[in-house]
This record gives structure tokens, sequence and C-alpha cells, in this order.
């Protein structure tokens, strides 16, 4: 589980792999922030056709999302292929398989919420399988650098509960405050449980920088990490509020203002930065820290008890 790739080209290729994922999912937004899910009411053709349709209105929005998800599933099945063909690790290599997998059934949740006109739980089970396929990405655009190592020399961490089960756990939260995001994005209830998972989040977030501020500022890799997801945190609480002001106040717009769609698009992505930014903090945890027994039987003698 040591090693690591050797191909820097692999690397470069799996990081733009990851940021067309990122684009997906800013393209996927503006179609739900645009009220765009139905311009192009069919599917997998458009209008009935696999032609080009004119790219006016909701279907620049609509069938633009459709050609990134093409371009990206493409991308994402060279991927899966180069991994298998060149790199070492087994583990590395079936991850590039379930990355497919993941982009099939997103293209198939994307499908069936056209074709039976934007159900709230598929939308959202769309949206959220999303945002899991940009954090394989990212993992895998992480594990194929030659710099990335999981044997790096770990620090004593007595805290209870450590901070590798208090990243496990905010990162788990902002995935779940992602999916009542996506729900109340798709109407399917209020934006109360948003609310109250906003707050588990941000309690955890702060708590979780806090502990890597005092504790573990040396390491570098930690504290950049913590400070990224902090930084986030408050760039998402204060689009948060203005999505919902701006939204309010254009209530009864026929259609969404600019305003609107610039202000809830921002939302989402900088929220998928946030589960990244959790997920990476959470992988610097496992490379840096471990608990005290850990550590006490790696450093005792061959056959030693200890």
């Amino acid at each position: 589980m040591n090693r690591t790739s050797s191909n820097p080209w692999l690397h470069r290729y799996a990081t733009l792999v990851a940021f067309c994922t990122f684009l997906l999912i800013i393209a996927g937004a503006l179609v739900t922030s645009n009220d765009a899910g139905l311009s192009v009411p069919d599917w997998p053709t458009s209008f009935g056709s696999f032609r080009m349709p004119r790219m006016v209105g909701g279907i620049l929005y609509e069938h633009g999302h459709r050609m990134i998800a093409g371009t990206v599933a493409i991308l994402t099945v060279l991927l899966a292929v180069w991994l298998w063909l060149k790199e070492s690790r087994r583990w590395v290599r079936w991850l590039g398989i379930g990355t497919v997998l993941a982009v099939l059934a997103q293209a198939t949740l994307g499908g069936i919420t056209v074709l039976f006109y934007l159900p709230p739980a598929v939308s959202s089970a769309h949206a959220t399988l999303g945002q899991i396929f940009f954090c394989i990405n990212v993992s895998l655009a992480l594990f194929t650098s030659p710099r990335w190592r999981w044997d790096e020399p770990k620090a004593e961490d007595p805290s209870t509960p450590s901070l590798r089960a208090l990243t496990i756990l905010t990162t788990g939260a902002i995935l779940v405050q992602l999916i009542l995001g996506a729900l109340y994005r798709h109407s399917a209830f209020g934006i109360t449980p948003h609310l109250i998972g906003a707050l588990v989040v941000g309690v955890l977030v702060l708590y979780v920088g806090a502990r890597v501020l005092m504790r573990f500022s040396k390491r570098r890799g930690l504290l950049h990490a913590a400070l990224l997801l902090m930084g986030l945190l408050i760039a998402q609480v204060s689009l948060g509020i203005a999505s919902y002001v701006v939204k309010m106040a254009d209530l009864h717009a026929p259609q969404p203002l600019p305003p609107v769609v610039d202000l809830t698009t921002a939302h989402v992505a900088v929220g998928a930065l946030m589960l990244v930014s959790s997920l990476y903090l959470t992988y610097q945890a496992h490379r840096f820290l471990a608990p005290a027994d850990d550590l006490d039987i790696a450093s005792a003698p061959h056959g030693a008890t200890v």
C-alpha cells in the first residue's frame, strides 16, 4: 500500500480528470439554478435526435451539461484503462474501475431524472453521486502523485476522539449536508434540515481546525489542509446566506435572475470543494498521525510483546 506511482503523466492526467469533474458539478448546478432541467425533454437523444440542438435559453445549460458529462465519461474510461495497464497497486486499479461504475450510474440517474420529470429523490441522488464521483477522482489524482506516501513518519495523537476519527466524522457530515442541500434545491423539503446540517458541519470543521492549530501546527500537511477547510467554511456560509436572501427577494420572478443563479451555483461548487478538502484532511491525518498504541507496536523489537 505504501508504493506510489512513478508516472508523472498519469498523475497529471488524473488531475485533469478531477478538474473536469469539478466543471461538470458546476455545469449541473447551472442546470438546477436556471430551472433548465427539462429544457431538453428526452434522453439520451435531444429532441428526438443525436444532432446538436440550438444552444439557446435553458437548452444551453441542459445540453451543455450533457456534453460535458459525455466528455468526462470518456476521460474517466481512459483513466481507468491507463491505471489498469500501468499502475502497480491493485487497490488503485480497482478504484479506477470504481470511478467508471460511478460515471455509468451517474449517467443512468441523469437519464431517469429527465424521463420521469425531475423526481426530487432521483435528482438528489444524481447530485449526491456527482459529489462522490468527484471525491473518487480527486483521490486518484492524489494517490498517483509520485510524492504521495502513506508511510510518512507518524506523530502520536493521544486525544480521544482522535483527529483521524474526527476528520472521518467531519467528511461524512459534509456529505450528509450536501445531500440535504440537494434535497432542498430539488424541493423535497424545506430549508430547516439544511440549516441544522450547516450548524453541525460548522461546529465540526471549527473543532477539527482548532485541534490542528493547537496540537499539530508544525505538520504543514495538516495545517494547510485545515486552514483551507476553515476558509471554505467561511465562504460557504456567506454564499448560503446571500443565496437565500436574493432567492427570497426574487421569489416571484418569472425565471431565476442572474444574482440567484450565480450565488446558488457558487454555493454548490464551494460545497464540493469543502467535501474534497475535508477528505484530503482525512488522508493527511492518516498519513501523519497514529494512536499511541500503534506507535508502540511499530517501535517494538520484532517478536517483542508490548
